[in-house]
């Protein structure tokens, strides 16, 4: 095999989740009595953690500390709960993922989710896939494209950062798999565009899943 394993990163990659996103954010920005904003803006607002979305997200003369906070814990709480509604894997995301195993390649997800959500959306939609690492930021592994979360699923894997590919599909992602001296793959079917995972130095573009089985062989 070309490479020994496969870390994704979930939004825009794993699941189509934008529409969550966007329903939980508006609610909160309608109950602060702040202007909403259309689903495909949030193409946008999302990839940088959750604080770094409630900050796009709301007016720029609304974005003290204070306010970040309580919005941000309003959205924690309401995305909480509704995390689920739409959210869904891509087409061709199992397929892709069933033939990996078959292929025995390592795969594990580092997100920019918080922890928690990342592994109970792993653990709802993707039960029956065989991923050695599920992992979302935290207070001990911070946000990409700081390269720490991916090494420490490199360290648990025992495969060494140049025998990893890492798929993602924004800029954030790109960066991250550079900062750790992995192979960024961008996924062409996520909420960011070809041009941004080029200059941020995709070394592969998917267009399709499944395209992902002749990058690792």
């Amino acid at each position: 095999m070309r490479y020994k394993g496969v870390i994704f990163d979930l939004d825009g990659t794993l699941v189509d989740s934008l529409d969550d996103i966007a329903d939980s954010m508006n609610k909160i920005l309608r109950a602060h009595g702040f202007p909403v904003h259309a689903t495909d803006r949030y193409r946008e607002f999302v990839g940088r953690g959750m604080t770094n979305l409630v900050i796009r997200a709301l007016p720029e003369d609304a974005r003290d500390d204070t306010r970040i906070t309580v919005c941000r814990d309003a959205m924690l709480v309401e995305y909480g709960a509704n995390y689920l509604n739409k959210t869904r894997p891509y087409d061709g995301i199992i397929d892709m993922l069933t033939e990996l195993t078959r292929l025995n390649i390592e795969t594990a997800v580092f997100s920019n989710k918080v922890d928690h959500y990342t592994k109970k959306i792993m653990a709802e939609l993707f039960s029956r896939c065989n991923f050695a690492v599920v992992l979302g930021s935290g207070p001990e592994l911070p946000e990409k494209p700081d390269p720490k979360g991916v090494l420490a699923i490199s360290s648990l894997l025992g495969v060494p950062p140049g025998d990893l590919v890492y798929v993602g599909d924004s800029d954030v992602d790109m960066q991250t798999a550079r900062n750790a001296g992995m192979h960024p793959a961008g996924a062409l079917w996520g909420f960011r565009t070809r041009e941004e995972l080029i200059a941020n130095g995709a070394e592969f573009l998917l267009g399709h899943p499944m395209d992902l089985l002749a990058v690792v062989q």
